[in-house]
C-alpha cells in the first residue's frame, strides 16, 4: 500500500517530539532568499525569531530586538537559516519548515481562512503570503500546523476498503478533542512498540460526502553522517515522519486506509471503529461478498434453476465506482440491467470497483420477489431475514459468497 509522499522530508530530533526536515535534506524554497524576508514585515519577523537571537549571532546573523531600531542583516540571517548544524534549536526548524510551506498564494489563501474562522486579527491590509504565514505561526502555531497537514491530504495512490457488518451505517461523528487524544493515545502506544515513537497526529478533514483523516505518525529510527561549516563529520539522528490517509463514507458504511504496512492498517481499522463508533470491530477484517461474478459471467451469474426455493433473480441495480480525480461514482438502474446492457451493446465494464448491487430475488413461496442488496466486502441487506439461507445459498453457488464455507 502507497501513502501520500510529502515534498520535504520529515523528522523527529532526539531532543524534541517535534517535526521538521533533517538537516542534510533542509530545503527552505520561499525564504530562501533576501529578497522573500525583506517582504516580511520587520517587527512580526524579529518577534518570529526573537527566541533565537544568541543561536543567529553565533552564527554571524546578529539580530535587533523586537521593539528598537537596527538592521537586519538579510544576507547573514539567510545564511544561518538555510545551514542548520546539530546544535540548531529544533523549534526553530520546525517554525521554519511549517511557515515557508505555507508561504505561498495557496497557503496564503488558507490561512486567512483559518484566521477568519478563529478571530485572528492580522496586522496590514496588504500583506505577502510569508507575512501571513508569519502571523497566524505567532498567534496560533497549531492552526498553521493543521492547515499545512491539510495541504498534503488529496490523493493517495490506493487504499484498503473495510466495510462495516452495522446494517444501518452511522454518520461520520465528531472527532472531538476527547476523541482525538483516545485515537492519538492508542495509536502513540502501537507506535511506540513497534519502535516509531509517540508522534501520533491526527487531523480530520470533514467533507458533504466523505470524512477524511490524516495521520502523522513516526517512522523507524534514522542515523546520518553530517559535518556542521569546517568541522569533522558526526552524525544527526532523527525520526522521519509519514502520512496516512483515512476517509470514512457513511453512505456506504466504508473505511478506506492508505497505508504502507498491514499493523498500521488493523491499527487504523480497530482504532476508528472503537473511538468512532463504539467497537474495535465496526469495521471487519472480512471478504464476505464479491460482485465478481457480474463481470466474469454476466448474467450467467443470475442462474438459481438449481437452488431450492428460487424461481429467478434480476440485476436491478449496480454502482461503479470509478475513483479518479472527480471520485466518479456510476448508478445503473433498470428493470433488467443486462437487458438494458444488451440493448445498448454494453457489459459490465472492466476497470471500476463494483461497490454496490441490488438484485431483485423471487421466492418460490411468496408473491412477489424481494430486494436483496450486496455490498463487498461484508454487507448483504435482505428484505426477509427467513430468506436468507436460499439466498445466501445462491449467493454462494454463483461466487458471490465463495470465502467462507457452507456451515
Amino acid at each position: 500500500m502507497l501513502v501520500t509522499r510529502m515534498p520535504v522530508h520529515f523528522w523527529t530530533p532526539v531532543r524534541s517530539p517535534h517535526a521538521a526536515p533533517p538537516m542534510a535534506t533542509f530545503r527552505l524554497p520561499h525564504l530562501s532568499a533576501p529578497s522573500v524576508l525583506r517582504a516580511v514585515d520587520r517587527e512580526p519577523l524579529l518577534r518570529f525569531l526573537a527566541p533565537y537571537r544568541p543561536y543567529l549571532a553565533a552564527r554571524g546573523a546578529d539580530l535587533p530586538a523586537p521593539g528598537t531600531t537596527g538592521r537586519i542583516p538579510y544576507e547573514s540571517l539567510v545564511a544561518a537559516l538555510m545551514a542548520p548544524d546539530a546544535d540548531t534549536p529544533a523549534d526553530l526548524v520546525e517554525a521554519l519548515y511549517y511557515v515557508d510551506g505555507m508561504a505561498t498564494p495557496e497557503g496564503m489563501h488558507a490561512l486567512l481562512a483559518v484566521a477568519a474562522a478563529a478571530g485572528l486579527a492580522l496586522d496590514g491590509a496588504d500583506l505577502t503570503p510569508a507575512e501571513v504565514a508569519v502571523q497566524v505561526w505567532l498567534a496560533a502555531p497549531d492552526r498553521l500546523e493543521r492547515a499545512h497537514a491539510e495541504q498534503h491530504l488529496p490523493n493517495p495512490r490506493s487504499f484498503e476498503y473495510f466495510q462495516t457488518d452495522a446494517s444501518a451505517p452511522a454518520a461520520a461523528p465528531a472527532l472531538t478533542p476527547d476523541v482525538t487524544a483516545a485515537l492519538e493515545g492508542e495509536m502513540n502506544d502501537w507506535f511506540a512498540a513497534n519502535r516509531r515513537g509517540r508522534t501520533a497526529r491526527v487531523f480530520a478533514f470533514p467533507r458533504p460526502d466523505v470524512t477524511w483523516f490524516l495521520v502523522r505518525h513516526g517512522e523507524p529510527f534514522k542515523r546520518e553522517e553530517a559535518a556542521a561549516a569546517d568541522a569533522e563529520p558526526g552524525s544527526v539522528a532523527y525520526r522521519p515522519l509519514r502520512y496516512d490517509v483515512v476517509a470514512y463514507d457513511p453512505a456506504l458504511g466504508e473505511l478506506r486506509v492508505s497505508a504502507r504496512l498491514k499493523g498500521e492498517k488493523d491499527l487504523y481499522r480497530a482504532a476508528f471503529g472503537l473511538h468512532l463508533f463504539g467497537r474495535a470491530d465496526y469495521f471487519p477484517d472480512a471478504l464476505k461478498y464479491t460482485l465478481e461474478p457480474l463481470r466474469a459471467a454476466a448474467d450467467a451469474a443470475l442462474v438459481c434453476a438449481d437452488v431450492p426455493g428460487l424461481e429467478w433473480v434480476r440485476l436491478r441495480e449496480i454502482h461503479f465506482a470509478w475513483g479518479g480525480a472527480q471520485a466518479e461514482y456510476e448508478i445503473v438502474r433498470a428493470a433488467d440491467v443486462f437487458a438494458a446492457f444488451r440493448d445498448r451493446g454494453r457489459a459490465v465494464p472492466d476497470r471500476p470497483k463494483l461497490a454496490r448491487a441490488v438484485f431483485q430475488v423471487k421466492p418460490a413461496d411468496a408473491r412477489r420477489p424481494r430486494a436483496v442488496t450486496i455490498k463487498p466486502p461484508n454487507v448483504a441487506l435482505y428484505a426477509r431475514d427467513h430468506e436468507s439461507p436460499a439466498v445466501e445459498a445462491w449467493l454462494r453457488a454463483r461466487g458471490f459468497l465463495d470465502v467462507y464455507p457452507a456451515a
